[in-house]
């Protein structure tokens, strides 16, 4: 019997009780990635010196960027910090910006959600904004204020319109959904072969694709983590990328 593909998941640096550093990943993105995407997850802790990008190469099928409490530092874009960009995850952004372009290069699949789908943009060159609701005419994205509700934090609050014809619509089909939103930041200046498949009723991007791939390599803002196996958005696009990394193993096996 063939090994299910291995696939990646990122991990980021969180704080425990004011006390002690961990890397830390939250069960729904493991659980989707095998019991949606039939496929075998390891989580990734942010330590590159220990986790070059050849060596992750050799061994991962696939790439799944979970969201996550820190951001990318603007450095990364050419911005400098001015105290809007909040926490940083330095050590996982050295693993994720060259593997994301490792991956996709060499045809293996790369789902990016929340805080993935920026890493995703920053790795082909984009920029993020520091705060997207503080633009004239945009909506507030973050989850209410103190929140501990699941169902009340990853409540579907706005509207995503999806290009006509594009990856989205296509392996969806439909041109429209309805998302949760938990993010602060958000694509600005559009990477290098990063398309725009998806935006909110407020124009904020909330799905990219990237133009030329030859595997899956699609990125959501939202968390489709949550309720994968319910929800039939979610469902499908883990679905896909399990199929993806199925292929990417069966051509590295040869």
């Amino acid at each position: 019997m063939a090994h299910r593909p291995l696939i990646g998941v990122t991990a980021f640096l969180h704080r425990v009780d004011d006390t002690f550093d961990a890397d830390i990943c939250g069960v729904r993105t493991p659980e989707a990635v095998a019991g949606v995407a039939g496929c075998a997850p390891i989580v990734l802790p942010g330590r590159p010196e220990a986790l070059p990008t050849g060596h992750l190469m050799e061994l991962l099928d696939g790439l799944v960027l979970t969201g996550g409490r820190p951001n990318v530092h603007p450095r990364h874009y050419g911005e400098a910090d001015d105290g809007r960009y909040g926490k940083f995850d330095e050590g996982r952004t050295a693993i994720t910006l060259p593997l994301i372009r490792a991956m996709v290069a060499a045809g293996r699949p790369v789902f990016g959600i929340c805080l993935g789908i920026q890493e995703m943009n920053v790795a082909f060159g984009g920029s993020l904004h520091p705060e997207i609701r503080d633009e004239p005419g945009r909506m507030n994205h973050r989850m209410p204020p103190g929140e501990k509700d699941p169902e009340v934090i990853f409540r579907r609050r706005h509207l995503v319109r999806f290009r006509e014809g594009g990856a989205f619509a296509r392996l969806l089909g439909t041109q429209e959904t309805v998302t949760n939103s938990l993010h602060g930041q958000a694509i600005w200046r559009l990477g290098e072969r990063v398309v725009a498949e998806g935006r909110a009723e407020d124009d904020t991007i909330e799905a990219i694709s990237i133009a030329g791939a030859s595997s899956f390599a699609l990125g959501v803002q939202w968390h489709a983590e949550y309720a994968a196996g319910e929800d039939p958005v979610s469902r499908a696009l883990f679905t896909a990328f399990g199929a993806a990394a199925r292929a990417a193993q069966a051509a590295r096996n040869g």
